[in-house]
């Protein structure tokens, strides 16, 4: 079984009066990620990352395509209460304290009983908030927040952890965290999709990578296979192998 599958997915955003016309976000996208990985999606501004993320999520539907989660059209939103999600900038309404975030979303996920508040202290201990439980999320630092929500994406236990930008406003130990958690989601037969700019991470964490480039698959395969020179066969960094993709924007595999 697959954690996620795109079959020549495209979509277009419609604009215009009466939406006549329309920008393609993504273009004829085909990948697997596969159970058991740290899959990472990379790409410049505006290459379409978001839109598969919000296709994952059964945010979007798309325009041509099929999009399945654990062997499931996205249609089944059964499958959500397995996936996690992790945003750069979070929304939490602000009045709330740490552990009513993680009670509320422990629900929406269908965690309930004496279950929740022992999965919402323990997750809080472990992200290093468990004395700032009942304090408001106004009080909290951009770094506080990203820890939280970090333990917002785990609460339901999840078989897809999909991380956007983790690290933003991350300090080292919180950064450290994140890559324990990835570990050992692989470890144990999870699977985390990572999508980042900060290439360190890329590089120390995923086992297979998807390039996108203006909406198109640029290159997908193994760290080991982006990173070799394809005149020496020498490995060479990863910021050096993504800039000639980056800039050959009608790039496709």
């Amino acid at each position: 079984m697959t954690a996620a599958l795109f079959e020549n997915v495209g979509k277009v955003y419609k604009t215009g009066w009466f939406a006549r016309s329309g920008i393609p976000a993504v273009r004829d996208v085909s990948l697997t990620v596969p159970m058991g990985s740290v899959f990472g999606l990379l790409g410049p501004n505006r290459a379409g990352k978001t839109t598969l993320v919000k296709l994952l999520l059964s945010l979007a539907r798309p325009t041509v395509g099929h999009v399945a989660r654990f062997g499931e059209p996205i249609a089944n939103r059964r499958t959500l209460s397995r996936v996690g999600y992790m945003h750069e900038n979070h929304a939490f309404p602000r009045y709330l304290s740490a552990g009513e975030v993680l009670n509320f979303y422990g629900g929406l996920s269908g965690v309930s009983g004496e279950e929740l508040p022992r999965r919402a202290d323990a997750l809080l201990e472990r992200v290093g908030l468990a004395d700032r439980k009942r304090e408001p999320i106004s009080r909290f630092s951009k770094g506080m927040v990203q820890r939280l929500g970090l333990a917002q994406a785990l609460i339901n236990e999840p078989d897809l952890l999909i991380l956007d930008e983790p690290t933003e406003g991350l300090d080292l130990l919180g950064r450290h965290l994140l890559r324990d958690i990835a570990r050992e989601f692989k470890a144990a037969g999870k699977t985390v999709l990572l999508v980042s700019h900060v290439l360190s991470e890329v590089e120390e964490l995923c086992d297979e990578v998807a390039v996108l480039v203006a909406g198109r698959v640029a290159f997908r395969g193994t760290m080991a296979a982006l990173t070799r020179d394809p005149a020496t066969g020498a490995q060479r960094p990863l910021e050096s192998a993504l800039r000639p993709l980056y800039t050959q924007p009608e790039t496709a595999e």
